[in-house]
Protein backbone atom coordinates (compact mmCIF):
# COMPACT_ATOMS: atom_id res chain seq x y z
CA UNK A 1 0.00 0.00 0.00
CA UNK A 2 1.21 3.21 -1.16
CA UNK A 3 0.21 6.70 1.08
CA UNK A 4 1.27 10.03 0.99
CA UNK A 5 2.24 12.14 4.27
CA UNK A 6 1.27 15.78 4.26
CA UNK A 7 4.24 17.43 6.11
CA UNK A 8 3.08 21.32 6.89
CA UNK A 9 6.12 24.30 6.77
CA UNK A 10 4.82 25.59 9.88
CA UNK A 11 3.18 23.92 13.17
CA UNK A 12 -0.27 25.46 14.68
CA UNK A 13 -3.73 26.75 14.23
CA UNK A 14 -3.38 27.85 10.59
CA UNK A 15 -3.45 23.74 9.48
CA UNK A 16 -6.60 22.88 11.07
CA UNK A 17 -8.93 22.77 8.42
CA UNK A 18 -6.07 21.21 6.26
CA UNK A 19 -5.49 18.46 8.73
CA UNK A 20 -9.16 17.84 9.30
CA UNK A 21 -9.93 17.45 5.64
CA UNK A 22 -7.22 15.21 5.20
CA UNK A 23 -8.40 12.98 8.27
CA UNK A 24 -11.93 12.90 7.09
CA UNK A 25 -10.41 11.85 3.47
CA UNK A 26 -8.40 8.72 4.94
CA UNK A 27 -11.55 8.18 7.44
CA UNK A 28 -13.22 7.39 4.36
CA UNK A 29 -10.93 5.52 2.06
CA UNK A 30 -10.83 3.60 5.62
CA UNK A 31 -14.42 3.17 6.64
CA UNK A 32 -12.90 4.21 10.25
CA UNK A 33 -15.84 5.40 12.35
CA UNK A 34 -14.16 7.36 15.22
CA UNK A 35 -12.44 10.63 14.78
CA UNK A 36 -10.40 12.01 18.13
CA UNK A 37 -9.73 15.88 18.21
CA UNK A 38 -7.60 17.00 20.81
CA UNK A 39 -9.75 20.99 22.20
CA UNK A 40 -9.20 22.85 24.95
CA UNK A 41 -11.53 25.70 24.13
CA UNK A 42 -13.23 24.47 21.27
CA UNK A 43 -11.76 25.99 18.36
CA UNK A 44 -10.51 22.35 16.81
CA UNK A 45 -13.61 20.49 17.74
CA UNK A 46 -15.78 23.02 16.09
CA UNK A 47 -14.15 23.19 12.87
CA UNK A 48 -14.28 19.39 12.95
CA UNK A 49 -17.79 19.34 13.35
CA UNK A 50 -18.05 21.29 10.33
CA UNK A 51 -15.99 19.32 8.19
CA UNK A 52 -17.51 15.90 9.35
CA UNK A 53 -20.84 17.18 9.26
CA UNK A 54 -23.36 14.22 7.53
CA UNK A 55 -20.50 11.91 6.81
CA UNK A 56 -21.58 9.16 9.53
CA UNK A 57 -18.14 9.44 11.50
CA UNK A 58 -18.49 10.01 15.39
CA UNK A 59 -15.81 12.59 16.17
CA UNK A 60 -14.86 13.03 19.66
CA UNK A 61 -13.27 16.13 21.38
CA UNK A 62 -10.79 15.46 24.55
CA UNK A 63 -9.72 18.65 26.29
CA UNK A 64 -7.18 18.90 28.68
CA UNK A 65 -7.63 17.25 31.81
CA UNK A 66 -8.94 20.28 35.05
CA UNK A 67 -5.59 20.04 36.48
CA UNK A 68 -4.49 22.75 34.19
CA UNK A 69 -7.52 25.32 35.12
CA UNK A 70 -5.44 27.56 36.83
CA UNK A 71 -3.19 28.00 33.40
CA UNK A 72 -6.43 28.57 32.09
CA UNK A 73 -6.36 25.71 29.60
CA UNK A 74 -9.56 23.98 30.76
CA UNK A 75 -12.80 24.16 29.01
CA UNK A 76 -15.40 26.20 30.22
CA UNK A 77 -18.44 24.63 30.68
CA UNK A 78 -20.12 26.79 28.30
CA UNK A 79 -17.69 25.63 25.44
CA UNK A 80 -18.28 22.39 26.48
CA UNK A 81 -21.91 23.13 25.51
CA UNK A 82 -21.35 24.82 22.36
CA UNK A 83 -19.02 21.47 21.01
CA UNK A 84 -21.64 19.00 22.48
CA UNK A 85 -24.46 20.92 20.64
CA UNK A 86 -22.77 20.79 17.55
CA UNK A 87 -22.98 16.97 18.05
CA UNK A 88 -19.86 16.15 18.98
CA UNK A 89 -18.98 14.25 22.41
CA UNK A 90 -16.04 15.73 24.92
CA UNK A 91 -14.16 13.97 26.77
CA UNK A 92 -11.96 14.91 30.13
CA UNK A 93 -9.75 12.91 31.70
CA UNK A 94 -6.46 12.31 33.26
CA UNK A 95 -3.46 12.75 30.55
CA UNK A 96 -2.60 9.24 29.70
CA UNK A 97 1.19 9.66 29.81
CA UNK A 98 1.62 11.54 32.94
CA UNK A 99 2.15 9.49 36.23
CA UNK A 100 -0.18 10.76 38.10
CA UNK A 101 0.94 13.21 41.37
CA UNK A 102 4.49 12.32 41.31
CA UNK A 103 5.30 13.78 37.80
CA UNK A 104 7.58 16.78 38.40
CA UNK A 105 8.04 16.69 41.89
CA UNK A 106 11.33 14.70 42.16
CA UNK A 107 13.05 15.59 39.11
CA UNK A 108 13.22 12.30 37.69
CA UNK A 109 11.89 10.96 34.79
CA UNK A 110 8.81 8.80 34.88
CA UNK A 111 7.99 6.23 32.30
CA UNK A 112 5.03 8.22 30.87
CA UNK A 113 7.82 11.18 30.40
CA UNK A 114 10.30 9.53 28.80
CA UNK A 115 7.39 8.14 25.89
CA UNK A 116 5.88 12.16 26.10
CA UNK A 117 9.39 13.33 25.25
CA UNK A 118 9.87 10.70 22.37
CA UNK A 119 6.55 11.83 20.67
CA UNK A 120 7.35 15.57 20.90
CA UNK A 121 10.39 14.39 18.53
CA UNK A 122 8.07 13.93 15.87
CA UNK A 123 6.47 16.77 16.89
CA UNK A 124 4.03 17.65 19.75
CA UNK A 125 0.79 16.99 18.11
CA UNK A 126 2.07 13.70 17.91
CA UNK A 127 2.32 13.12 21.62
CA UNK A 128 -1.36 14.61 21.66
CA UNK A 129 -2.50 12.33 18.92
CA UNK A 130 -1.31 9.38 20.54
CA UNK A 131 -2.01 9.68 24.24
CA UNK A 132 -5.68 11.52 23.69
CA UNK A 133 -6.40 7.83 21.98
CA UNK A 134 -5.40 6.08 25.28
CA UNK A 135 -7.40 8.46 27.27
CA UNK A 136 -10.12 7.91 25.29
CA UNK A 137 -10.02 3.98 25.29
CA UNK A 138 -9.78 4.12 28.83
CA UNK A 139 -13.08 6.25 29.03
CA UNK A 140 -14.67 3.26 27.09
CA UNK A 141 -14.75 5.59 24.55
CA UNK A 142 -13.33 3.50 21.85
CA UNK A 143 -12.86 0.19 21.57
CA UNK A 144 -9.31 -1.61 21.95
CA UNK A 145 -7.01 -2.18 18.49
CA UNK A 146 -9.95 -0.20 16.61
CA UNK A 147 -8.68 1.58 14.00
CA UNK A 148 -9.17 5.03 14.43
CA UNK A 149 -7.93 8.08 13.83
CA UNK A 150 -6.50 10.67 16.37
CA UNK A 151 -5.97 14.46 15.78
CA UNK A 152 -3.56 16.38 17.79
CA UNK A 153 -1.81 19.55 17.73
CA UNK A 154 0.90 22.46 18.88
CA UNK A 155 -0.49 24.91 21.03
CA UNK A 156 -3.14 26.08 19.66
CA UNK A 157 -5.27 24.08 16.54
CA UNK A 158 -4.64 20.90 15.08
CA UNK A 159 -1.53 19.96 13.03
CA UNK A 160 -1.53 16.55 12.92
CA UNK A 161 -3.17 13.18 12.58
CA UNK A 162 -2.75 9.90 12.80
CA UNK A 163 -4.43 6.23 12.07
CA UNK A 164 -3.73 3.88 14.88
CA UNK A 165 -5.43 1.17 16.85
CA UNK A 166 -4.89 2.35 20.62
CA UNK A 167 -4.40 0.14 23.75
CA UNK A 168 -4.73 1.08 27.44
CA UNK A 169 -2.42 2.70 29.64
CA UNK A 170 -1.16 -0.10 31.45
CA UNK A 171 -0.22 -1.59 28.04
CA UNK A 172 1.44 1.29 26.34
CA UNK A 173 3.26 -0.56 24.33
CA UNK A 174 0.40 -2.19 22.42
CA UNK A 175 -0.39 1.68 20.80
CA UNK A 176 0.09 0.91 17.24
CA UNK A 177 0.22 4.16 15.04
CA UNK A 178 -0.43 2.51 11.40
CA UNK A 179 -0.09 5.85 9.14
CA UNK A 180 0.78 9.83 9.43
CA UNK A 181 -1.29 11.33 7.41
CA UNK A 182 0.17 15.00 8.46
CA UNK A 183 2.23 16.71 11.08
CA UNK A 184 4.96 19.37 10.92
CA UNK A 185 8.14 19.91 9.76
CA UNK A 186 8.93 22.38 12.33
CA UNK A 187 8.44 20.52 15.58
Amino acid sequence: MENSITYFEEKGKKNTTRTLELAKRRASELGIKTVLIASTHGFSALEGSKVFDGTGIELIAVSISAAFDEEGWTMSNREREQIEKAGVRVLTSLHALADGVVEGHYGEKTPGSIIADTLRCFSQGTKVAFEIAIMALEAGMVQHAEEIISIGGTDEGSDTALVLKPSFARKVNDVRVLEILCKPRSA
